[in-house]
C-alpha cells in the first residue's frame, strides 16, 4: 500500500511526463472529476490520490494506445 507522499510524488511524475511528452492531454487533468472534492467527503484521503492517480494513469495508456505513431 502506498503512503500518501508515495501517492504525491507517483501524482506528480505521471503529470510531469503528461505535460512534458503529451501535452495535449494537460486540458483534460483539469476536467477530470476525480479531481473535485466531493461535497459530503472534501478530505484528501489515500483512496482519493490512489482514485486520482489510476485516473492519470488509464488516461495516458489509453492515449498511448489509440495514438501510436504519437508515442514519444
Amino acid at each position: 500500500m502506498d503512503t500518501e507522499k508515495e501517492l504525491n510524488e507517483k501524482i506528480l511524475g505521471i503529470t510531469m511526463k503528461i505535460k512534458d511528452k503529451f501535452p495535449e492531454l494537460s486540458k483534460y487533468i483539469e476536467e477530470m472529476t476525480v479531481t473535485i472534492p466531493d461535497e459530503k467527503h472534501p478530505d484528501i484521503t489515500l483512496s482519493n490520490l490512489r482514485t486520482y492517480y489510476d485516473s492519470l494513469n488509464n488516461a495516458l495508456n489509453k492515449y498511448i494506445l489509440e495514438h501510436p505513431a504519437d508515442k514519444k
